[in-house]
């Protein structure tokens, strides 16, 4: 488990034409509009972009996850990886396993929610079991740890109020994943180790597109998928549902946070350009604000998430090759 400050950050080590450069494929938070990622990277994969490097926070930790594993798999099995079918696993993983909000978590029962809030054992509006289940019958945490790809995931500490970083080295490495897909008030935060002093929620409290950390490792070419349009508009909700105005208040939370990450980076990367270092940043996010009910959702509402995604990545992709 790896503890990264608040900035400053290291300049990257300065690439020559001889020095191949270090690429990151970033993923950020934005629960269920992870669909979108899964779309984005396809187009990355079809583009040629190869990463040597995975970073992911909330629902990006999962499709890191999902794709350090299934290129491990690939690895293990040719000493090869066909980047465009590991693009194909993840948007296959969605559409075939996320089609409806019980393959994600169950609402607690009201007795039970209950019971638990008056014994001050309050564990979250939510039950994520669902896909904490779904990512064990899915990951193959040794392979990923002998696989080519490095790989952080980040949660928050809401002890010590401190982010924190895991790579697939460390011996909790799901439990920091899990963790980082909790959200806040909805699901019940992660005991690390099973130690009630180490408790974990969702990475997009305190960072929510994990570029720091990347460029702290010294990537020289980042390729960055939010899943958040610069702005949120008014998309209708019903603001009395409990849950959905959860969901709305992080939404505005995370928009704002996720703005912040990207600009610090884009500034950074102009800092860098004028010391005569160079530092390449992709960043594919929606034009519009993506909307999907996470108490009500189908098939149908992921497969457009992940169109959208595809189309805004090879948008991006086209204006930066032309």
């Amino acid at each position: 488990m790896i503890n990264n400050p608040v900035p400053p950050v290291p300049h990257p080590t300065a690439v020559s034409s001889e020095v191949k450069p270090i690429k990151a494929l970033v993923l950020g938070g934005g629960s269920l509009k992870g669909a979108f990622q899964a779309g984005a990277v396809m187009a990355l994969f079809e583009s040629g972009f190869v990463p040597d490097q995975l970073y992911g926070i909330s629902v990006g930790s999962l499709n890191a996850t999902f794709i350090a594993n299934e290129t491990a798999r690939q690895y293990a099995e040719s000493g090869h990886i066909d980047w465009e079918k590991v693009g194909k696993y993840l948007i296959e993983f969605w559409i075939r396993n996320i089609t409806k909000p019980d393959d994600v978590a169950v609402i607690r029962s009201r007795f039970r929610l209950g019971y638990n809030t008056l014994i001050r054992r309050f564990d979250g509006l939510l039950d994520n079991s669902p896909i904490k289940a779904l990512i064990r019958s899915h990951v193959d945490l040794d392979a990923i740890r002998k696989g080519p790809l490095k790989i952080k995931v980040g949660a928050v500490d809401i002890i010590e109020g401190d982010m924190r970083y895991a790579d697939a080295q460390d011996p909790d490495f799901l439990e920091y994943v899990y963790a980082s897909s909790s959200l806040p008030f909805l699901m019940p935060a992660v005991q690390i180790g099973g130690d009630h002093r180490r408790a974990f929620l969702d990475g997009g409290l305190r960072e929510v597109a994990p570029l720091r950390v990347a460029i702290e490792d010294g990537a020289t070419d980042i390729a960055c998928v939010a899943c958040h349009a610069r702005k949120i508009y008014n998309e209708k909700f019903n603001y009395r549902n409990l849950l959905n105005l959860m969901d709305r208040v992080k939404d505005i939370t995370v928009n704002q946070l996720v703005n912040n990450d990207i600009a610090w980076a884009e500034r950074f990367a102009d800092r860098e350009k004028l010391d005569g270092r160079k530092l390449q940043l992709t960043i594919i996010r929606p034009t519009e604000p993506l909307y999907l009910n996470m108490m009500k959702f189908t098939s149908d509402d992921i497969g457009r998430m992940i169109v959208s995604g595809y189309q805004a990545g090879t948008d991006v992709l086209k204006i930066k090759n032309s």
